[in-house]
C-alpha cells in the first residue's frame, strides 16, 4: 500500500498526466473555427501572390526548379537559364504547397513501416526546400512571412488565451473575447520570436564586420587579434539565442496568454524555464508528442471513415456511365478514398458538368482536411499551453490554477487593471464630505 502510494507520489510530482487533456481541448469548436479561418487566411494570401508572382521555372517534363536543387542544387542556375524564356511558370506557394503535401504522404508511408531513418530524411528535405525559397525567392518569402506571423500572432494567441483560461480556471471563452485578446496582444505574440532572431542577426553582422576589416592589411589582422574576445563572446550569443529560439518557442505564446508578458518578459520567462529545467522540458515534450501523433492518427482514421462511407454510399447508388471510359460517374468525378490519400487522386478531364462536379467536390473533400490541419495546429498550442503551465509550477512554483485577468472584460490588455474601492473607504469617504460640508455651513 504504501509502494502504491508513493508511486502515486511520483507520478504527480512529474505532472506530465496533465498533457492528456490536450486532445480535449484541442477539439474544441471555437479553437477549431480559429486554426481553420488562419489556415484559410495563409492559404488564401499564399494563391493570391502566386496569382501576381509566378516566378518559378517549370521545364518540359513538369520538373521544377525545386525540384531539380533538391537533387542536385548546383544544377539550378543552369535549368533556369535552359527553361526560363520556353519553360512555364508556377508560383512559389503552389510548388511548396505540392512539395510539401507529398513529402508528408511520404513520410507518413514510413512511419507506418516504423522507417523512422526515412522520416528523419524528410524532414530534412521539408528544411532544405525552405532554403531554396530563401535563396531564389527572398522578396516573395519575405512578404509571406511577415503575414503569416501576423496571422499566426493573433490565431495563436487566441488559442493559447482559451487554452490557459480553460487549462486553469476551467472556463471556455468565446470565439470573439479570444480573437480580441490576441489582437490586443498582438505586438507581445508578433515581437516576441523576432527579438532573438535580431540578437542573432545583429552578432552576426558585427563578426562578418568584423571579418571585413581583417581583409586590411597588417592592421586588420592585427586588430582581428585583439578584437577576438569580443567575437567569440558575440558568438556565443549567437549559439545562446539560437538554442533558446529552438528550445524556448513553444512557450512564448503561452507566457503571454497566461501571464500577459510583454516581448521582453517573454524571453526571460521561455528561456529561464528551459534552461532551468531542460530534462523536464524535454519529458513533457516528448510526451506531448507521442500522445499528438496517437491523437492525430484517431482523427485521420475518423476523418478516412467518414469519407469512406460517403463515398462507398454514394457509388452504391450510382450507375449511370461516365464519361473517358470510367466504370461509373462517380470515379470520374470522386476517386477513391484511401487513409494515406483522404482526397483521392486528382480528377478527370470529363466534360463541362462533370469537371465542375469534380472541382466543387474537391472543395469540400479540402474543406475536411482543413479541419484535420487545424486539428494539429489547435493541439500544438493546446499542449505548449500546457506545458508552460507545468514549467511555470515547477520553476516558480506559481499554481496551475493561477493565470493572468482583467477587471472587466472590454479592458485593454495592456493597462493594469483598476482595483475596485472598498466599502470602508466609501464610507470613509462619504464621512469626510458631510464633516466637510458641516464646517462650510
Amino acid at each position: 500500500m504504501n509502494g502504491v502510494n508513493q508511486s502515486s507520489d511520483l507520478i504527480e510530482s512529474l505532472l506530465f498526466p496533465k498533457v492528456f487533456q490536450t486532445f480535449r481541448m484541442a477539439v474544441q469548436p471555437t479553437k477549431l473555427a480559429i486554426t481553420f479561418s488562419a489556415l484559410a487566411v495563409i492559404c488564401a494570401a499564399g494563391l493570391i501572390m502566386d496569382f501576381f508572382s509566378k516566378s518559378v521555372v517549370e521545364g518540359s517534363a513538369e520538373t521544377t526548379e525545386l525540384d531539380v536543387y533538391m537533387a542536385s542544387p548546383e544544377r539550378v542556375e543552369a535549368f533556369i537559364k535552359q527553361y526560363e524564356d520556353t519553360g512555364q511558370r508556377k508560383g512559389v506557394f503552389s510548388t511548396m504547397w505540392h512539395f510539401a503535401g507529398r513529402n508528408f504522404q511520404e513520410s507518413l508511408a514510413a512511419m507506418f513501416a516504423f522507417n523512422f531513418t526515412a522520416v528523419a530524411a524528410h524532414v530534412r528535405d521539408y528544411f532544405k526546400a525552405a532554403t531554396w525559397a530563401f535563396i531564389y525567392h527572398p522578396f516573395y518569402c519575405a512578404v509571406f512571412i511577415v503575414i503569416k506571423l501576423v496571422v499566426v500572432a493573433i490565431a495563436g494567441g487566441s488559442v493559447c488565451r482559451i487554452s490557459a483560461l480553460q487549462f486553469a480556471q476551467g472556463e471556455k471563452p468565446g470565439f470573439t473575447e479570444a480573437v480580441r485578446f490576441g489582437t490586443a496582444r498582438f505586438w507581445s505574440f508578433f515581437i516576441a520570436p523576432l527579438l532573438p532572431v535580431g540578437v542573432i542577426v545583429f552578432c552576426g553582422a558585427m563578426i562578418m564586420l568584423l571579418g571585413l576589416i581583417t581583409n586590411f592589411p597588417r592592421a586588420g589582422e592585427l586588430i582581428l587579434g585583439l578584437s577576438m574576445p569580443v567575437a567569440l563572446f558575440a558568438g556565443g550569443l549567437v549559439a545562446f539565442f539560437t538554442i533558446g529560439l529552438v528550445v524556448a518557442f513553444n512557450l512564448m505564446y503561452p507566457s503571454v496568454a497566461y501571464d500577459g508578458c510583454d516581448c521582453f518578459d517573454v524571453i526571460g520567462r521561455s528561456f529561464s524555464y528551459v534552461f532551468n529545467k531542460p530534462w523536464r522540458m524535454g519529458l513533457y515534450t516528448a510526451v506531448a508528442a507521442v500522445y499528438g501523433a496517437i491523437c492525430y492518427m484517431f482523427v485521420r482514421f475518423s476523418v478516412f471513415l467518414l469519407l469512406f462511407f460517403t463515398h462507398f454510399f454514394l457509388r452504391t447508388a450510382i450507375f449511370a456511365d461516365a464519361t473517358g471510359g470510367y466504370d461509373d460517374k462517380l470515379n470520374a468525378i470522386w476517386a477513391q478514398p484511401t487513409f494515406q490519400h483522404l482526397v483521392g487522386d486528382d480528377p478527370f478531364k470529363g466534360n463541362w458538368s462533370e469537371s465542375l462536379s469534380a472541382v466543387l467536390v474537391r472543395l469540400s473533400l479540402w474543406f475536411v482536411v482543413g479541419l484535420l490541419v487545424s486539428f494539429i495546429i489547435s493541439f500544438y498550442f493546446s499542449a505548449n499551453t500546457i506545458i508552460y503551465a507545468l514549467m511555470r509550477n515547477r520553476v516558480d512554483g506559481t499554481p496551475l490554477e493561477e493565470v493572468h485577468s482583467y477587471s472587466h472584460p472590454q479592458a485593454i490588455p495592456n493597462q493594469p487593471p483598476i482595483e475596485p474601492t472598498s466599502q470602508g473607504d466609501l464610507v470613509s469617504d462619504s464621512q469626510e464630505e458631510s464633516e466637510s460640508g458641516g464646517q462650510s455651513d
